[in-house]
């Protein structure tokens, strides 16, 4: 299973991807609305592995984290055999470092995948897995927008999909 760490978004950018999950269900579009577990929320990926050590988590529990601005922008298609509608995080310098930073703190995990890397890495917030190719059009209308909205990175979680549990990490848990 999946080993990651990621980022959490502030009240109204979760609430906002959250509404664009049901609107995808409401379209009939598979989405992340219809899991209701606790631990399903809005998030960017920043780093995975197919284990991460009990050092990493050691050391990841001293990143020092501080709340910082992104912005959301627009939808973009991942695949083409099982696409991935995704909300893009638009880059900005402060993210990207921040990446990096828990990345490189990572790197040493087995199983760590290409398009982690930091200068391979598109950050994205997951609204729909294995869209069918006739959906795609009727998917991206369904959560088009017409400007990027602004979020806040509030706080840094792991994610162990073995046990299927979270819990924060870094300096401002």
């Amino acid at each position: 299973m999946v080993q990651s760490v990621e980022l959490l978004l502030d009240d109204a950018a979760d609430a906002e991807i959250r509404r664009e999950w049901r609107l995808l269900a409401d379209a009939g579009i598979p989405s992340p609305a219809a899991k209701t577990t606790e631990t399903n929320r809005p998030h960017i990926t920043v780093a995975v592995a197919r284990q991460i050590w009990p050092r990493i988590d050691h050391a990841l529990d001293g990143y020092v984290f501080r709340p910082f601005a992104i912005r959301l922008g627009g939808v973009l298609i991942f695949g083409a055999r099982n696409p991935i509608l995704v909300r893009l995080v638009v880059p900005s310098e402060q993210l990207l470092a921040v990446q990096r930073a828990i990345f490189g703190i990572v790197a040493p995990c087995p199983g760590v995948p290409a398009n982690l890397h930091p200068d391979a890495w598109t950050p994205h917030i997951t609204l729909a897995r294995r869209v069918a190719a006739q959906r795609l059009g009727e998917a991206v209308h369904a959560v088009a927008r017409d400007r990027d909205f602004p979020a806040t990175v509030v706080g840094i979680r792991r994610w162990d999909g073995d046990r299927h549990c979270e819990w924060g990490i870094g300096s401002g848990r």
